[in-house]
């Protein structure tokens, strides 16, 4: 019998300005790929709309939940989820929930991606910035906004666990002990999170989380996702066999889906 396929939640549009392809067109590309379930979760707008230069500006939100009821109803076969990639920053929970009333949304993903006012870890162009920075400091401030961001209530997943390796800076010695709260935490709060198989398209060559973190996931009872964090149709669903293969080495069976914010289990 063929493995069938968990919902691929993680994936985003032209809005965010550094994706291609329309929603309608991974719609068709998961249904190919022999996906039963996706969702659109693109990056969120800020309140001001130059917060940086990877995201729809607020005005273009309706337009995108449009596009994602136009992959719907194109798509009949296919389960399609509405959500949106939020970044959490301290300070911002206002926002978020202005947000989160705005539209009829499946679930929210919860990203850390910056760790200072003005630095996104993932920022290609911002690279420079690790060489001034101690390694163990930047993951102790991204491990610690990810498990207030799970604290928050705001979230069902959160997002691309380990992302300060996306380039190759693996956590230092150490860490382990950055990782327990965090995951104590999202197990409390039941938040999910998700096995990121765009990190095997990066410089670290790994998804994440780690294979470390992710037994340590298991053992504390956290719940998982999947997702591609596809930025093109032909990335939906991609290196999923591996992904399954990780979760079911250290032990997992079964994986969520949300609808209106909903968590149920799916078994993978």
């Amino acid at each position: 019998m063929a493995m069938s396929l968990p919902p691929d939640l993680h994936m985003h549009t032209p809005l965010c300005r550094h994706a291609q392809g329309e929603p309608v067109d991974y719609a068709r590309r998961a249904l190919a790929a022999g996906l039963t379930e996706i969702g659109f979760s693109d990056h969120s707008p800020m309140p001001q709309d130059d917060f940086d230069n990877w995201r729809m500006r607020l005005d273009q939100l309706d337009e995108y939940v449009d596009k994602v009821l136009h992959a719907r109803h194109e798509v009949p076969g296919l389960t399609i989820g509405l959500a949106l990639e939020v970044d959490y920053i301290p300070g911002h929970e206002e926002w978020i929930r202005d947000l989160a009333a705005r539209h009829p949304w499946d679930y929210l993903i919860g990203s850390v991606h910056y760790v200072s006012e003005a630095w996104a870890i993932d920022d290609p162009q911002k690279l420079s910035e690790w060489k001034h920075r101690d390694p163990h400091e930047v993951w102790s401030v991204y491990f610690d906004r990810l498990k207030m961001a799970a604290q928050s209530g705001l979230f069902e997943i959160l997002g691309h666990l380990d992302l300060p390796k996306k380039f190759g800076h693996q956590p230092p010695p150490g860490c382990r002990a950055l990782y327990e709260p965090l995951l104590e935490t999202a197990a409390k709060f039941q938040c999910a999170i998700e096995l990121n198989t765009a990190g095997l398209r990066k410089d670290c060559k790994e998804i994440y989380p780690s294979r470390e973190i992710l037994e340590l996931a298991r053992k504390k009872g956290v719940l998982i996702t999947f997702g591609s964090d596809a930025h093109a149709p032909e990335e939906v669903g991609m290196n999923f066999g591996e992904a399954i293969q990780l979760a079911k080495a250290v032990g997992y069976e079964d994986c969520c889906r949300f609808e209106g914010r909903k968590r149920f289990s799916v078994r993978f």
